[in-house]
């Protein structure tokens, strides 16, 4: 009966996608069906850890995330969990051979919320790999079903489209980030001064992130080069808005792009990607 305790599982991953992001829960089904279960289960997972850090208020945030760490070693070494989102993470885990670094490196990151305020450029870079890059491996270790070559002429552009959607994270959540959090991830940014200037140079480096992500994701296989694309079309959309408002405005409050607009943005990097413009 295990079986209905992994399809249980796997919904509330499911559940957990759609209630967080109905960009990327858009993006899944466009996936292949059968790899769309394991990045559900992918995202579920580093979206609860994220919650833990950033959302638990008035709870020991490092005691519940070293209880979710334990817990998720010990799933995957002994192939199951209690909690479903463990449970559904282990499984990808180990159907896919996920490196176990990889989720080494996402802790980490985990844990330097825990206790970092404003990071410097070493700090900032090593957070843009545990806290994203490493999240854009897991998946390619699913998206490349083992091919080892694969994976390795692919790994490059996945990091840097994981850096490119936390990027804009940044920018999109400036201000909860710093009001709510007290967090300023961008290296020697000083919000009382964030100019044009600045704004420019942090965007100057996103775009470059981007235009190297999408050669990569030319190369994806047909099973989840769709899924991939429209998660980017998306990104690069939002990020085309935020370059367009004014540093004040960014610090003023979440920049979002209304459901229907995503719909929109959806069908339309659906139809570029059938007449093969990708």
């Amino acid at each position: 009966m295990k079986a209905l305790f992994d399809n249980l599982s796997t919904e509330v991953s499911k559940m957990t996608t759609r209630m967080y992001s109905t960009s990327f829960s858009l993006g899944i089904q466009f996936l292949d069906r059968r790899i769309r279960n394991a990045v559900h289960s992918i995202y579920g997972f580093v979206r609860v850890a994220d919650e833990i850090v950033d959302s638990f208020e008035g709870y020991d945030r490092g005691r519940l995330l070293d209880k979710f760490k334990d817990d998720t070693w010990y799933a995957i070494s002994e192939g199951i969990s209690v909690n479903p989102i463990i449970n559904s993470f282990q499984h990808a885990v180990n159907q896919y051979r996920i490196d176990r670094d990889l989720i080494h490196l996402f802790f980490q990151s985990m844990e330097m919320d825990l206790k970092q305020a404003r990071y410097d450029e070493c700090m900032f870079r090593q957070y843009i790999l545990g806290s994203a890059e490493v999240v854009g491996l897991m998946c390619l270790h699913v998206f490349t079903e083992g091919d080892s070559a694969l994976y390795k002429d692919l790994k490059p552009y996945a990091m840097r489209l994981g850096a490119a959607f936390q990027k804009v994270n940044f920018l999109r959540d400036m201000k909860d980030d710093y009001q709510l959090l007290g967090r300023v991830y961008f290296p020697q940014l000083d919000l009382a001064a964030f100019t044009p200037q600045t704004k420019l140079r942090i965007e100057a480096e996103i775009e470059d992130d981007f235009d190297a992500a999408l050669s990569g994701i030319r190369k994806l296989p047909p099973s989840s080069k769709a899924g991939v694309y429209l998660a980017y079309v998306y990104y690069r959309s939002l990020f085309s808005k935020i370059r367009r408002l004014p540093p004040q405005r960014i610090l003023a409050g979440r920049v979002r792009i209304s459901n229907g607009r995503k719909l929109t943005l959806m069908l339309n990097g659906l139809m570029e990607f059938k007449m093969k413009r990708v």
